[in-house]
């Protein structure tokens, strides 16, 4: 084995053993929604999956999900039997906790052995150890998987090894493995666009003497391919499919999350309570606003008091306004980096403009966006940037007095370590070893960001300071604030990428398909 793979391996061997130490940690309600899953896919026939609903955790996660809990609760059945019964609601034996926090730690092997796969091709041994490290270390996937419960790494784990498929030519594989973790997780369709545009463009049109040409046998490969997997999926559920995508879609639910992701809805929510506070100040009647339904942590339906209210339509136009353009520099441009921008760009417009959106969701937008952090200091500047901001927002899912100092101490290490190594992965070849690399951020930038520790200190001491009043303002100051970097980062990005593409020159989609099939074959050299 060589020096990188051992470090490596070594890296991901002591990443699992510190996991482990969380066993025993905070976990939210979605440790009961897991072990519920566990007992409906053990104790029902298919037929009744989707229909169970003794719990409030319903099963609302596509088919291959609920296959992969069916598979758990295999072993399941041998550490404890009662976890599997339907009527143990909130079952937490210590059997319990321990199996399903293991499935966690055991199941992010899928997303070491994909990081692995995707950076083997680099010829740069320390970034390809810096592009491991940053899948594998993510400190999002430790809050989210190893102490607020869930199974991301597994998921984000099949969609780089799709991205890697695709980055190796293989576009059926690719296609099918992004089908594959669609049906696992729906949320992955905020970048099926890209996936879209870029099998098209690089796949189903040709290269010839002559330029480019559609290939319809290429064509029908991938949507066989691609109707297979969903055949497979929901295929067994043919009798059921309006049940099942009432649960995969409950538009019922609001606008905003109880505790508001920082996207744009966010801000526009923040400004409707602006707007009352200005009324109020001015003496204006504010009787018939209804000025609470936005500050109470409510799942429910949204209505804003002074804006226009949000359908979901209106989100769904800007989302896709917003992919449009980048939905054309991957046709235009359908290489490898284009492909993976789209993946960044389309999760990003989901991320900031979509219905109802998790906090958790910025993984979409940092876990592909860390794949081509090291091409520029632009993207490095940014990514930090982003991941700081993205890693901090999600410090209100671990409100647990006993996982502040865990929180804490893993994001100031985050910062500072990652800073030095995302700058020392973008250094210029030509710059003396001697010279410190060193991430430079614009002076404003390093300003927003030092108003992170301020906005967490007071977030902290709120409660006593103030008692039970305001209870909403921490987390809407967290999410306010923090939506202010997600939004700087993604114009900064779109800027980047058009800049990017003057220097290109207006190159055609042929010059394109020509210049990435030469920049593999120098890979493969």
């Amino acid at each position: 084995m060589k020096p990188a793979e051992t470090t490596m391996a070594l890296t991901w061997a002591a990443a699992a053993c510190i996991k482990t130490l969380f066993i025993h940690a905070y976990r939210s309600t979605d440790f009961e929604v897991h072990r519920n899953w566990l007992a409906i896919t053990h104790s029902l026939p298919i037929s009744k999956w989707y229909y169970e609903d003794r719990s409030e955790w319903t099963l609302d996660y596509p088919p291959f999900f609920a296959w992969f809990e069916w598979f758990l609760s295999l072993f399941a059945a041998r550490v404890d039997p009662q976890m599997l019964e339907l009527d143990n609601l909130g079952y937490a034996s210590t059997e319990t906790v321990v199996f399903q926090r293991a499935t966690v730690v055991a199941s992010e092997a899928v997303l070491a052995f994909a990081a692995y796969r995707l950076v083997s091709r680099l010829q740069d041994s320390f970034r390809r150890q810096i592009y491991f490290a940053l899948l594998v270390l993510n400190p999002g996937i430790l809050f989210v998987d190893n102490i607020h419960f869930q199974y991301n790494g597994f998921l984000y784990g099949i969609l780089v090894l799709s991205i890697a498929a695709m980055g190796e030519k293989r576009f059926l594989l690719g296609g099918a493995l992004f089908a594959a973790v669609l049906n696992f997780k729906h949320i992955y369709l905020y970048q099926a666009p890209a996936v879209f545009f870029y099998i098209l463009s690089a796949y189903c049109f040709v290269k010839t003497e002559k330029g480019v040409s559609f290939s319809p046998v290429n064509l029908v490969k991938i949507g066989i391919v691609t109707v297979a997997v969903f055949a497979l999926s929901f295929g067994p559920f043919y009798q059921h499919i309006p049940q099942l995508m009432s649960r995969l879609f409950p538009f019922k639910r609001g606008l905003n999350h109880a505790y508001w992701a920082p996207n744009f809805w966010a801000l526009y929510a923040f400004l409707d309570r602006v707007a009352i506070a200005a009324m109020r100040v001015a003496r204006l009647d504010t009787s018939s606003l209804n000025t609470d339904s936005m500050t109470r942590g409510l799942v429910g339906n949204t209505s804003f008091a002074v804006l226009p209210d949000v359908s979901p339509l209106v989100t769904l136009i800007a989302t896709v306004l917003t992919q449009l353009p980048i939905w054309w520099r991957v046709w235009r441009f359908p290489t490898e980096n284009s492909f993976i921008e789209g993946l960044v760009m389309c999760g990003f417009s989901s991320y900031l403009f979509g219905w109802h959106v998790h906090e958790k969701a910025i993984l979409v937008v940092l876990i592909p966006f860390s794949l081509i952090a090291l091409e520029s200091r632009t993207y490095a500047r940014l990514f930090y940037i982003l991941s700081v901001v993205g890693y901090f927002s999600l410090f209100p899912l671990l409100f647990a007095p006993s996982e502040t100092p865990t929180k804490t101490i893993v994001l100031l290490l985050y910062a500072i370590v990652g800073r030095h190594y995302l700058a020392v992965g973008c250094k210029e070849r030509n710059q003396s070893r001697l010279q410190l690399p060193i991430l430079a951020l614009a002076g404003y930038e390093r300003l927003y960001l030092w108003t992170l520790p301020i906005v967490y200190i007071y977030a902290e001491i709120h409660p006593w300071l103030l008692g039970g009043r305001l209870a909403f303002l921490p987390l809407m100051l967290v999410s306010v604030v923090s939506a202010v970097g997600v939004l700087y980062v993604w114009v900064g990005l779109w800027i980047a990428m058009a800049n990017a593409g003057n220097e290109m020159g207006g190159e055609s989609r042929t010059e394109a398909v020509k210049r990435d099939g030469e920049n593999q074959k120098e890979k493969a050299l």
